[in-house]
């Protein structure tokens, strides 16, 4: 009797093993895709659809917003490696910070987005790197020092 229930619990396992089921999009009404990304003190707001490519940051295309051309690779980074270029139309707002961590969170949001919109990204933007928020942030200034480790200049007389 034992004998049988152990074989009939090892049977229920072998049915457990299952492939686990890839999730759903996470979709708005509008059929859009919602993250945010953040770097340094710069936070993006990214709404990521299909379309032909066009990146619209604070209202003005990505060409005038990003003028320097590493800050526009920079952002389109995520596309290439998932194979999915001019496929999306991004949508963003972002604000803090300067242009390189305002271009840093934009990167950030698109990959989250896209995770967001196609599950079966995930594994190829997590391995480049796309999804960890940098931690890095300005070191604080210190009292009794000029900056956040510089001391005044020592005179010996």
């Amino acid at each position: 009797m034992a004998d049988q229930t152990l074989t009939q619990l090892s049977d229920l396992g072998a049915a457990a093993e299952v492939a686990p089921a890839m999730p759903e999009p996470k979709l708005d009404k509008q059929g859009r895709a919602y993250a945010s990304g953040a770097r340094k003190n710069a936070v993006a707001r990214v709404w990521l659809k299909p379309g032909n490519g066009k990146i619209t940051v604070n209202g003005r295309a990505v060409e005038v917003f990003f003028a320097r051309p590493v800050l526009r690779m920079m952002i389109n980074q995520p596309f290439q490696v998932a194979n999915r270029s001019n496929q999306f139309d991004v949508v963003c707002t972002v604000s803090g910070g300067g242009l390189s961590g305002q271009a840093g969170a934009v990167r950030h949001g698109i990959s989250k987005a896209l995770t967001y919109y196609e599950p079966g990204l995930r594994p190829v933007l997590k391995q480049g790197g796309f999804l960890t928020r940098d931690p890095r942030v300005v070191e604080r200034k210190k009292y009794g020092k000029a900056k956040a480790r510089r001391s005044f200049q020592f005179s010996k007389r």
